[in-house]
């Protein structure tokens, strides 16, 4: 079991990477088809579902998914291990379903597990948490498929454009970091510094509180008119953070999802209307 997970996650390292709208680190959708986009899921196996079977993407052959930070939360293990990476590996098996359609994108949570580095979740660190649950899940295995993990997530782009100029990513640069931002990063090929603070992807991944000047010139330097973002909690599953952000959030019980038609253009306002509560989902 442990090298056919490990065989799971190089196909998914592959099939990020060989991505027919994929161009660099960005995913550029056409003008046409739907989408849905979902904020973050951390573990939530139960919305992951709802989003899949909204979806439907069998019976929708122009629709794309963008689904995003799916570890850390979510159901652990007796000795209270994080059992997030589960869900990872059924997000990536729907990759490898629809995997010109399920377009997966990078978040704080998997810079973190990338680098090692400490990420905090209602207390705990997750990164030991999951770590811990891996290596009792897979004992002497558990480093091989660590590895694995670690190389599907950095395979994964950064954000996703859309010809109707729509942006969705994990986040943006902040205030403090604008000026570092380096939108290269989107054209050439990921290095492991750039998840490393102050990497331009880490930047990407980890701001918080935006204003509308910084919305404003992040919108003129990205050349797109909306952003929806994840990142934030929303304990209501959205919220309208500026005159063109809506950021959602997919992982509890009032998380959402936004319903969008590619060939129509949309305001922040009007996105408010595609929304759609995944509890409204069977």
């Amino acid at each position: 079991m442990p090298q056919t997970i490990v065989d799971l996650l190089s196909k998914g390292v592959q099939a990020n990477n060989a991505d027919k709208f994929r161009r660099g680190n960005l995913i550029h959708l056409p003008g046409e088809g739907s989408l849905i986009a979902t904020g973050d899921i951390h573990g939530h196996r139960r919305n992951f579902e709802r989003i899949v079977a909204f979806a439907d993407l069998p019976n929708n052959p122009k629709r794309h998914v963008v689904v995003q930070e799916i570890i850390h939360g979510g159901p652990q293990d007796p000795d209270g291990g994080c059992l997030s990476y589960r869900l990872l590996f059924d997000v990536v098996r729907y990759k490898l379903s629809f995997p010109d359609r399920v377009h997966i994108v990078l978040g704080n949570h998997d810079t973190a597990f990338i680098n090692n580095s400490e990420v905090m979740k209602n207390g705990e660190e997750m990164n030991r948490s999951m770590r811990q649950a891996l290596e009792r899940e897979f004992q002497e295995a558990s480093s091989d498929i660590e590895l694995a993990i670690r190389q599907v997530l950095f395979s994964q782009p950064l954000a996703v454009r859309c010809e109707n100029r729509i942006w969705l990513s994990h986040s943006l640069p902040n205030a403090r970091s604008a000026e570092k931002f380096d939108p290269k990063i989107l054209d050439r090929k990921l290095k492991i510094n750039d998840v490393v603070r102050p990497g331009s992807a880490y930047l990407l991944t980890w701001g918080r509180n935006f204003s509308q000047t910084l919305l404003d010139k992040m919108a003129k330097l990205l050349d797109v008119d909306v952003f929806i973002l994840g990142h934030q909690p929303q304990q209501e599953g959205w919220r309208q953070a500026g005159e063109n952000l809506i950021i959602v959030a997919s992982d509890h019980n009032h998380g959402c999802l936004l319903s969008l038609d590619l060939a129509e253009s949309y305001t922040a306002l009007q996105l408010i209307e595609s929304i759609v509560p995944l509890a409204s989902i069977s």
